[in-house]
């Protein structure tokens, strides 16, 4: 079975975590939560914090954003359910936006029609690592004075024009769940791009404490001084974290020849209906993930099960959030509410097998069985 996805290892994360262990430093931000920071930071120019997971950063995004009962956040419908629930746990009312015609990303021209004095913030999902258009977001974010989250969760080392991801608006939030490009299992970072909010984002991440600045030697004693909870990963999930940032590159090499083999390889789909990702001029490719989008429900249904049988794990994606049970259950006009293009992309994309060990052999048999699912129909 060729499975969807594999988790890379570098050959230095047991080898990390055994020092950790011998440091006696293990409850975070040791001396290997603060390596990776100073790398991430080398790397994109911005403070960063490392959490637990890429919904720990939202969460902590959200209360950066002060997010309160009755606010409204904007954001697309076609994405994972931490999204949104970051800011429903602060009480904010959601509004979902319709992906675009030619990719999953939020559509931006429809963002501002759904503002209102309640608007507190945008959260933009780059899909698949690809940017949505910055620049358009970030001027509706001055007209209305509305704060701007990027969760970035797909998106390492991934740009929009000469700016990296989750630097562009006030707060980037990054996964390094097992599924992503970087891993440690589970894990995530925030990035902090509004200089103001760098100190209370230190006392959120330590249970609404000045823990950080105690042992800085900046205050005799430590105490409760603002909302906060246990965002912080243990020196262990860093240590794992750093060998895979020291093989950044190495790993975007590998998976981005993957991507590029699975893209020429299967052009001639769109002879049959489907399309291939698509990347606007002023977003990079991080090949975060390899997607089809197919002609109907029902052949993508087939070719599941047909690839299935063939040992080949191919899956699809996020099932559009305003059409969830809970969005509904909390929301009596949802029913009406009809996001075409979302609703597209949850019945229609399928993702491949990608991960930096798949091997050519193995990206031609994928791309042979599928030319032979679509000879045979």
């Amino acid at each position: 079975m060729i499975k969807f996805n594999r988790p890379y290892i570098t050959g230095q994360e047991i080898k990390y975590i055994e020092d950790a262990i011998k440091r006696l430093e293990l409850s975070g931000d040791g001396y290997y939560t603060k390596a990776c920071s100073k790398f991430i930071y080398n790397r994109i120019g911005k403070h960063n914090f490392l959490t637990n997971s890429g919904t720990d950063s939202l969460e902590m995004a959200a209360i950066l954003a002060e997010i309160s009962p009755g606010d409204e956040v904007i954001m697309p419908s076609f994405t994972f359910v931490s999204t949104a629930n970051a800011f429903m746990l602060r009480g904010a009312v959601i509004k979902f936006v319709d992906s675009q015609v030619n990719s999953p990303n939020m559509d931006e021209n429809q963002i501002e029609e759904l503002i209102t004095d309640k608007t507190k913030a945008i959260v933009v999902v780059h899909y698949g690592g690809i940017s949505c258009d910055m620049d358009k977001i970030m001027k509706l974010s001055i007209k209305h004075n509305i704060y701007i989250i990027e969760d970035a969760a797909h998106s390492i080392d991934s740009f929009y024009k000469d700016k990296p991801l989750g630097t562009i608006g006030h707060f980037g939030a990054f996964s390094f769940h097992s599924t992503k490009n970087i891993i440690s299992g589970e894990g995530g970072m925030l990035v902090i791009n509004d200089e103001k909010k760098i100190n209370r984002a230190e006392i959120i991440r330590e249970k609404g404490t000045n823990r950080t600045s105690f042992f800085r030697g900046e205050t005799d004693k430590y105490g409760w001084v603002d909302l906060g909870s246990s965002f912080l990963p243990s020196e262990i999930i860093a240590a794992f974290l750093l060998a895979q940032l020291e093989s950044i590159d190495i790993i975007q090499q590998k998976r981005l020849k993957i991507w590029n083999e699975y893209n020429n390889r299967l052009q001639f789909l769109l002879d049959y209906g489907y399309k291939l990702p698509f990347i606007p001029s002023y977003a990079t490719n991080n090949a975060h993930l390899f997607y089809l989008i197919c002609p109907s429900l029902s052949e993508r249904t087939e070719l599941i099960d047909f690839l299935l049988k063939e040992g080949i794990k191919a899956v699809f994606h996020y099932q559009s959030l305003h059409n969830s049970n809970f969005y509904k259950k909390l929301n009596k006009f949802s029913s009406s509410l009809s996001l075409v293009n979302s609703e597209r992309y949850s019945d229609l994309l399928l993702r491949l097998p990608l991960f930096p060990d798949l091997k050519d052999d193995e990206v031609k048999y994928i791309c042979d069985k599928i030319t032979e699912f679509i000879n045979n129909r």
